[in-house]
């Protein structure tokens, strides 16, 4: 009716938000906080998701699951359920002799940790593997891992169905059935398992059937409120304590102070390209935490830990980030080549 100052699109146009007029099918996708033209694709764990008229349409391929422990008892489900759990008793990660597996068992992984020094912090940790081989009947043979490998058979003649292996500084165990083992030598664990694993392991880790509500599941079978419960059922030894999470920082505002400057590099720019991917919150607040159980301040290996631990998770999304330097979290890697 009437001249009206402001910026208008022509009929049939909408803004793009930039400035310009686009057609509605032109409308971008968003995910993780970045908008993409249509056309673009992404990765989405092992799919592939391409935008067409401000949707996402992905592919729909059965993925493998990831577990993942490092740190002060931070741990990550295969359906991706962070939690903490500290511990100094020996603890079912993981396993497939489960009730809600049909079919006969073939590995199970035993995790114990370590605490050294004047906190209760994390310094190592003790793993046992059990895997079930064939020789006629079933036999059991074990894996013991504690800054060596010692392997058990309870008969020499048993065929293995695993290889074992040593990648950078990284001990990596693989089976025929599809469960891989990495392990950092320190306190660093992740465990991944096919597809055809889901729904039929049960553990710390989890069940991997793509809910995350019900990872709280004890051996029990009844799904816990209590992180404490939920981890403590799944303790295969009754000679030890159960350790309650206390906040490490609480009496030590220098080192909280310190660890916030140091664990500052999570949030930065040099990870800015994983931000809108995996939020960074949750491994900035272990990072200080980890920090604060150091029994030495500065570039520790707690530090070094969880920003590693960010690191991969990142990797796992498709951004990997060169973070590591000479003076922070160095690996000589001409030494493990």
């Amino acid at each position: 009716t009437e001249c009206v100052s402001g910026c208008v699109c022509p009929d049939g146009l909408v803004l793009d938000g930039s400035g310009g007029c686009i057609p509605t099918d032109q409308c971008p996708c968003v995910h993780g906080g970045r908008f993409y033209k249509p056309g673009e694709t992404i990765k989405v764990d092992c799919n592939t998701c391409t935008c067409n008229k401000r949707q996402w349409n992905c592919t729909e391929n059965p993925c493998k699951g990831t577990c993942t422990v490092y740190g002060n008892g931070h741990y990550m489900s295969f359906d991706g359920e962070k939690f903490d759990f500290l511990g100094d008793c020996d603890y079912i990660l993981a396993q497939d002799f489960c009730p809600n597996n049909l079919d006969a068992g073939t590995f199970r992984i035993v995790i114990q940790n370590n605490a050294c020094g004047k906190s209760l912090s994390i310094c190592s940790l003790k793993i046992t593997l059990i895997f079930e081989v064939c020789l006629q009947l079933a036999i059991t043979e074990e894996l013991l891992l504690e800054g060596r490998i010692q392997e058990i058979a309870t008969d020499p003649r048993a065929k293995k169905n695993y290889k074992v292996d040593l990648r950078g500084g990284y001990i990596v165990i693989e089976t025929n059935q599809g469960m891989n083992f990495m392990w950092d030598q320190k306190t660093t664990v992740v465990v991944h398992v096919a597809p055809s694993f889901q729904g039929k392991v049960c553990g710390l880790c989890g069940d991997f059937d793509g809910r995350s509500r019900n990872d709280f599941t004890t051996r029990g079978q009844s799904v816990e409120m209590s992180i404490q419960e939920f981890g403590n059922s799944w303790k295969i030894t009754s000679t030890c304590s159960n350790i309650n999470m206390t906040d490490l920082c609480a009496n030590q505002p220098f080192k909280s102070a310190l660890g916030q400057k140091h664990c500052s590099i999570i949030k930065s720019h040099i990870f800015e390209a994983c931000h809108s991917k995996v939020n960074p919150i949750p491994y900035y607040e272990s990072c200080i935490s980890d920090f604060c159980g150091c029994d030495s301040v500065g570039d520790c290996e707690c530090f070094c830990t969880s920003v590693a631990a960010y690191s991969r998770s990142c990797s796992r999304a498709g951004v990997c980030v060169d973070w590591r330097t000479p003076a922070i979290c160095p690996v000589f890697c001409d030494y493990y080549n």
